[in-house]
């Protein structure tokens, strides 16, 4: 069995923003050369996700107005975190929502999307660099 990994970084601008990384996963899986397997998927930052979805932007319009009322940022004392010293406390929330991590088959050298799925990083405590994992086992 071979293994491959590699690590995306993101420094995203906007506070909360969802990035297509399908393309960059895919060529990772074609530099690594396994054509069997799974690749894991997963971001690295407790206020950051990654997520499986439809590429379309009036639904990751609405999954920020959707996670925005779950967790409305608000940097008082609101959230018990906050009162560490961070004002973040949403972006956890939201991360917990979204999701860590995606795991993909691998079938003929090509991810095993069904329709119209493709991979997301999700942003929810942007403007500074964070790191996704990406590991594939296989053959």
């Amino acid at each position: 069995m071979k293994s491959h990994t590699e690590y995306l970084t993101f420094n995203l601008p906007a506070r909360m923003a969802f990035e297509n990384i399908t393309p960059r996963v895919e060529a990772i899986l074609a530099k690594s050369g396994i054509v069997e397997g799974l690749l894991l998927c997963n971001a690295m930052h407790i206020t950051a996700s990654v997520f499986i979805n439809d590429d379309e932007p009036g639904l990751h319009e609405d999954y920020k107005k959707w996670l925005e009322g779950l967790a409305p940022f608000d940097a008082s004392t609101r959230y018990q975190h906050n009162r560490t010293g961070e004002d973040n406390a949403d972006a956890h929330l939201k991360r917990q929502v979204m999701g860590r991590e995606v795991v993909l088959a691998i079938t003929k050298g090509k991810l095993d999307f069904g329709p119209w799925e493709q991979i997301f990083y999700g942003e929810f405590d942007g403007r500074r660099p964070k790191r996704v994992l990406v590991k594939i086992i296989g053959e």
